[in-house]
């Protein structure tokens, strides 16, 4: 009869110890991190579910935020922004690695804030910021994919009576399909389709901003800033809210928490993946728009291929563009529904109750249809939402990718405040809130001044 070697037979305890370590975590769990935040999936998943989050058609907002702050600046607030945020997404994996490795595997972003700060920070702050951002994108998908369908309909009907309300209705539909995908997991396959049509319609939008821009087709170009003093200042703050609005995630932690055990190193493998196509993406489509239309640059630089109801690229490359962004934007709509849904199947579903039994999946459909609805009703009667998003982004992205990640690594591995990183943690934290208190109050101000022309379930 074979032995077995005594290191053998540790390791074979050791495993049957963390078997039985996760077999007791799964009993744990409440419904929505069991049947939501499954952890099944690798380190190339991870980058997918990233690049859908990031990478995302707010990118082709970049152009317009360049016309608040011109070449320099703008090219040098996209490098900061990049390199910042990659920095504090590796800090927050780095903080959720160490919590797993002690036993206390963190699926949630409030999970995080209820052990590092306390439950407080957890239920009445990380909690509702992190919902108000995630829903808010839900209802900023919605509307964007509306008017990418309604300027769809013009190409074909210039003078056609169907209102933007009704485009948004028909995407709301879209949404409402793809919202009973059951957990985070499910849509790796999805979110793989969605980085190949993020470098689709930014390829498209590239290439057709420099083909406008080396005809005579185009606007004249002038890079310089437009308004008086006070103006421009304040359009210098809220390019910096659009721009980390579109490096903003808010949902570091429900993604590293559909990676399975053990997580060490596999989200930064999947950060690396999201950042190539980003640097792909970002700075083409910024550099290329704001070449080819200058400080005329539209806040949806498609819109930028329209000129007083004249295409100046093909109806065509119009039509294929804005299919490659609508489809992506159900992807980013969907994966922004998440933390909705795993709020929705902790609150309603039954964790000792299979995943798809009757008791689980009726309380699912009505509860996640009722949330696509009420975000496409708010969607079709706030055609301004993009207004209100920029006070969301400043209220909620500055502080969940910026500010919080450097606060959860001082306060998890307590660096020496003689160390450098002690140092450049705390000063990007008190930069970043500063700007985003800035950027709230511009953002605020550019509502009252576009308020009088705020109309519900207004055709714009």
């Amino acid at each position: 009869m074979a032995s077995l070697h005594p290191s053998s037979i540790a390791a074979h305890e050791d495993g049957e110890d963390h078997v039985k370590q996760v077999s007791q975590q799964q009993k744990e769990l409440d419904a929505g991190a069991l049947f939501v935040l499954k952890s099944k999936g690798s380190w190339v998943h991870s980058g997918y579910h990233l690049t859908t989050s990031i990478v995302a058609p707010p990118l082709l907002s970049l152009p317009f935020a360049f016309t608040f702050l011109g070449w320099a600046a703008g090219i040098l607030c996209l490098v900061i922004g990049g390199l910042v945020t990659f920095y504090s997404y590796n800090l927050l994996s780095l903080v959720l690695e160490h919590h797993a490795q002690l036993g206390r595997r963190h699926l949630r972003f409030r999970d995080m804030a209820n052990d590092i700060l306390g439950p407080r920070w957890g239920r009445y702050y990380v909690g509702p910021i992190q919902f108000m951002v995630c829903y808010g994108a839900v209802i900023a998908c919605t509307l964007l994919g509306g008017q990418c369908m309604k300027a769809i309909y013009l190409l074909s009907e210039p003078n056609g009576s169907m209102k933007l309300y009704e485009f948004v209705i028909i995407f709301g539909f879209l949404m409402l399909i793809l919202a009973q995908i059951p957990s985070f997991h499910s849509l790796r396959h999805i979110n793989l389709i969605s980085l190949i049509l993020c470098l689709a319609y930014s390829a498209c939008a590239t290439a057709g901003s420099i083909n406008i821009g080396n005809s005579s087709k185009g606007p004249k170009k002038d890079y310089s800033l437009k308004g008086d003093t006070e103006s421009r200042i304040f359009g210098i703050f809220n390019a910096i809210a659009i721009i980390a609005t579109t490096y903003g995630n808010g949902i570091i932690p429900e993604i590293q928490a559909t990676i399975a055990p053990p997580v060490k190193g596999k989200m930064f493998k999947g950060l690396c993946v999201c950042y190539t196509v980003l640097i792909m993406t970002f700075f083409t489509v910024a550099i290329s728009g704001y070449w080819a239309f200058g400080n005329e640059s539209e806040g949806l630089l498609l819109s930028n291929f329209v000129d007083e109801g004249k295409s100046l690229v093909p109806k065509w490359f119009i039509l294929m563009t804005n299919i490659f962004t609508i489809l992506q934007l159900s992807a980013v709509g969907v994966v922004y529904l998440q933390p909705t849904n795993e709020v929705l199947e902790r609150t309603f579903a039954d964790p000792n109750s299979k995943e798809f039994s009757a008791r689980n999946v009726i309380p699912r459909i009505v509860s996640r249809s009722l949330s696509v609805v009420i975000a496409t009703t708010i969607a079709a009667m706030l055609p301004f939402f993009g207004d209100i998003n920029s006070v969301i982004g400043a209220f909620g992205f500055m502080p969940l990718d910026f500010i919080l990640p450097v606060v959860f690594y001082n306060l998890t591995f307590k660096p020496s405040k003689r160390s450098p990183i002690f140092w450049l943690n705390i000063t990007i934290a008190v930069v970043f809130s500063t700007l985003g208190v800035i950027a709230a109050f511009a953002a605020v101000r550019q509502i009252t001044l576009d308020a009088k022309t705020y109309r519900l379930f207004a055709n714009v």
